[in-house]
C-alpha cells in the first residue's frame, strides 16, 4: 500500500470524526413542565342528618361523622380532608370566635398572605368568615359560621402531603370552592 492510500484513509477517519462530532444538536435545557391536574365538575348533594345543620357537599367526597356532629369530608384522589367541628353556643360566642381566629392565624408563619372574606346571610341567619391562606401553610382554607345564638361551625382543609402550595394549587382551589359552597348552603335547623 502506498503512502497516498494511508493518507486518504487517515483523512477519511479525520473527516468522519469531524462529521459525527459537529452534527450533534446543541444541548438545551428543557423548559420546566407542570403536571396538569383536572378534576370533574363538582356536583353537589344536600347533606342532612340528626345534627342541627344541613349543607350541600360535593358528591365525589366521602363524609364520615366523627363525634358530636363533627365530620370529616375526604377527597381520596386528592389526599385531602375537610374537618368540620360543631359547637353549641352557650354564652361563649366570644371565646368560640377567638379560638377560630387563633387557629387561622397560627399559620401566619408559613403563609404568604391570609385573605379574610366575611360572609353574611341574614335570611338564613348564617354569619361567618372565610379565610384563604396563600403559601406553604398546613391549611389553605378555613371558615367559621354561626347564628351568634345557638350554633357555631368551623371547617379547615388539610392535605396529606408536605405543604408546597405550587404543587397542590389545583386541588386546593377545587376544595376551596367546595368549602365556599358548603358555607353558602349552610342552614341551621
Amino acid at each position: 500500500m502506498g503512502k497516498n492510500f494511508k493518507h486518504t484513509v487517515g483523512m477519511l477517519f479525520a473527516f468522519s470524526g469531524l462529521l459525527f462530532t459537529s452534527c450533534k444538536d446543541d444541548v438545551l435545557p428543557k423548559p420546566p413542565s407542570q403536571l396538569r391536574l383536572e378534576y370533574p365538575v363538582a356536583k353537589y348533594d344536600a347533606f342532612e342528618n340528626h345534627c342541627p345543620f344541613t349543607f350541600n357537599m360535593n358528591s365525589e367526597a366521602v363524609i364520615k361523622e366523627e363525634k358530636e356532629c363533627g365530620f370529616t369530608i375526604s377527597y381520596p384522589k386528592m389526599k385531602a380532608t375537610i374537618y368540620l367541628t360543631y359547637k353549641p353556643v352557650n354564652g361563649n360566642i366570644d371565646k368560640l370566635l377567638r379560638d377560630a381566629q387563633k387557629l387561622t392565624y397560627e399559620h401566619v408563619i408559613k403563609a404568604d398572605d391570609i385573605i379574610e372574606q366575611p360572609y353574611l346571610n341574614a335570611s338564613k341567619k348564617v354569619y361567618g368568615m372565610f379565610y384563604k391562606v396563600d403559601g406553604n401553610a398546613a391549611t389553605n382554607s378555613q371558615f367559621y359560621a354561626t347564628d351568634s345564638v345557638k350554633h357555631f361551625l368551623t371547617a379547615s382543609v388539610y392535605f396529606y402531603a408536605k405543604p408546597n402550595f405550587d404543587s397542590i394549587m389545583p386541588a386546593a382551589d377545587y376544595i376551596r370552592n367546595d368549602m365556599q359552597t358548603l358555607m353558602e348552603t349552610l342552614k341551621w335547623k
